[in-house]
């Protein structure tokens, strides 16, 4: 059996974004992929693909707020997270699962982190499971 890596950053972004919204255990459930661009191309600086949000009770009964914690973005051979919240967070989780992380000198400044393969989605949502615990958390 052959096994083919997945380098096409589109479906990378659209497995990441399945594996985050489609979770409903633990934190996970509480993110959701908002504002996709259906018809994204891949650029070689990356083009928007959707946001990531974290979604928490409001004060009024049944209401929801949004935190948009990174941005998706896809390039031709890779995706990239470009968080927003919990930077500290997204770097150690990043670094721990292995993905290649680096800061964007922007004001505010961000975070990037690399998903270079399909089967680095998981490791992806890990770290985005690691941040949304910290912001739940409050750490």
């Amino acid at each position: 059996m052959v096994e083919e890596r997945i380098t096409d950053g589109r479906r990378i972004a659209e497995l990441l974004a399945s594996e985050l919204d489609g979770r409903d255990d633990g934190v996970l459930d509480r993110i959701a992929v908002t504002n996709a661009d259906r018809d994204v191309e891949p650029t070689a600086d990356g083009a928007r693909a959707y946001d990531v949000v974290m979604r928490t009770a409001a004060d009024e009964p049944g209401a929801e707020t949004e935190e948009r914690l990174a941005r998706a973005f896809v390039h031709d051979d890779r995706a990239h997270l470009e968080f927003e919240a919990g930077q500290d967070v997204a770097v150690e989780a990043a670094e721990t699962a292995d993905l290649r992380v680096r800061p964007k000198a922007t004001d505010p400044p961000k975070t990037l982190v690399f998903v270079e393969s399909g089967a680095a989605v998981k490791r992806a949502s890990d770290v985005v499971r690691a941040v949304t615990r910290s912001l739940a958390d409050g750490t």
